[in-house]
């Protein structure tokens, strides 16, 4: 297994770097794809928002939250600053809802930025983040969703979870309430990890372990989310999908 990278001061080592790639699809159902993706050149930056279609505009929502991401500077406290463009995001969501015929809208949201050999993660919603290390795979993010809170209080199990009708409900999204509560996490980053960030029409219709397989046996990123987004579409794909896939080499 990998182990994380150590800098030590005073040493000439160069800092591991991230490459990545991103796909983004309507699926076999939807009229119109409602999600963003943020994919940075510069391996900084990277992001997954899936419009609330349910409200209306979800394309709208989604695009807000792309922008404001997009607009972190660089050498930006990593945390804070992901916290700060999403509760921006929120806000400026909130204020189109309120233009004539817009209506509600929302997004959730899975944002990545890497500093240092840390992937900081931010999230509102039920837009994913994984690791894949060792050739294993384990989520960085807890779902806010109302099935989630039902196998927490061990009323459903995951695998009753996945089939619930009410488990495309939210508890948290952008735009969703005056107060957006984000959750955040960081992790060490070890040279050979790869990232995953998708939204949820992609978890609905593939499985875990065949996102491992997958995700493991890709040549690269592009690989990564084209075996991945058609896997989707081969299983049905009833939303849109997006993926991004980002590997950390030797710098």
């Amino acid at each position: 297994m990998s182990t994380p990278i150590t800098v030590i001061p005073g040493q000439d080592r160069a800092l591991p770097v991230a490459v990545g790639a991103g796909l983004t699809n309507r699926g076999r159902v939807r009229d119109r794809n409602e999600d963003s993706i943020l994919t940075d050149p510069s391996g900084t930056l990277w992001a997954v928002a899936d419009g609330m279609g349910g409200y209306g505009n979800g394309d709208v929502a989604s695009d807000i939250v792309i922008d404001c991401l997009a607009q972190i500077p660089d050498g930006a406290d990593p945390g804070p600053a992901l916290v700060a463009r999403l509760k921006e995001a929120n806000q400026l969501v909130l204020d189109r809802q309120r233009a004539p015929g817009m209506g509600r809208m929302g997004s959730t949201v899975v944002a990545v930025l890497i500093s240092r050999a840390v992937a900081h993660v931010a999230w509102a919603g039920d837009s994913r983040a994984y690791l894949l290390r060792g050739g294993h795979l384990r989520p960085l993010t807890r779902d806010h969703s109302v099935v989630q809170e039902m196998v927490d209080r061990g009323e459903l199990s995951p695998e009753e979870a996945e089939s619930h009708p009410e488990s495309h409900m939210v508890t948290r999204a952008v735009g969703g309430s005056e107060e957006l509560e984000v959750d955040l996490v960081s992790v060490p980053l070890a040279v050979g990890d790869r990232l995953l960030l998708c939204s949820d029409g992609l978890t609905r219709c593939v499985y875990e372990q065949t996102v491992e397989t997958l995700l493991r046996d890709a040549t690269g990123p592009e690989d990564a989310c084209q075996k991945l987004l058609r896997e989707a579409l081969d299983s049905g794909a009833p939303d849109n999908v997006s993926a991004i896939a980002v590997l950390i080499r030797e710098g």
